[in-house]
């Protein structure tokens, strides 16, 4: 455990130098709590995600960094990879493909680039999944956007 949070404190380092440097990722340690964290993610351009801001919350192990985080998405999301009602998202690094050298800023990385390239064929939204697959890309993407804006529009004010 103690690895754990000396990895932990090192991302935290890491994160408040990267704040600047990276615009769409807003990274988030729990004041009480190292093993938890929430994320705030733009929805990458040209996506039907793009304009909204989407709430990450992340689960660290105690055997982290050689067991990888729990990530699920907080707000509402229509995408083949992520289930519509508990936010979990299915990505190989996440399971079984990850790596040590994997930080939870790279995962988050990683859940922006798959927001712009869906794997329609290992759905966890069906829905979504089968738009995709029966070559219904304007179908997928209205849908997406509706539940952007209602679900994702970054707060005015």
């Amino acid at each position: 455990m103690q690895a754990s949070r000396a990895r932990l404190f090192k991302e935290y380092k890491e994160v408040q130098r990267e704040k600047v440097a990276d615009p769409d990722i807003q990274l988030v340690c729990d004041d009480s709590n190292i093993f938890k964290w929430t994320a705030l993610i733009k929805g990458p351009s040209e996506t039907p995600f793009e304009g909204g801001v989407f709430q990450l919350v992340f689960s660290v192990p105690e055997q982290y960094p050689l067991q990888p985080p729990q990530v699920r998405f907080l707000t509402k999301i229509f995408h083949p990879n992520v289930h519509f009602k508990t936010g979990e998202i299915c990505l190989d690094i996440l399971k079984n493909a990850w790596s040590p050298a994997w930080t939870l800023q790279s995962v988050c990385r990683a859940i922006i680039a798959l927001m712009a390239h869906p794997e329609p064929d290992s759905p966890l939204n069906c829905d979504s999944g089968n738009l995709l697959r029966s070559g219904d890309i304007r179908g997928y993407q209205s849908m997406a956007r509706m539940y952007t804006r209602l679900a994702a529009s970054p707060m005015k004010g």
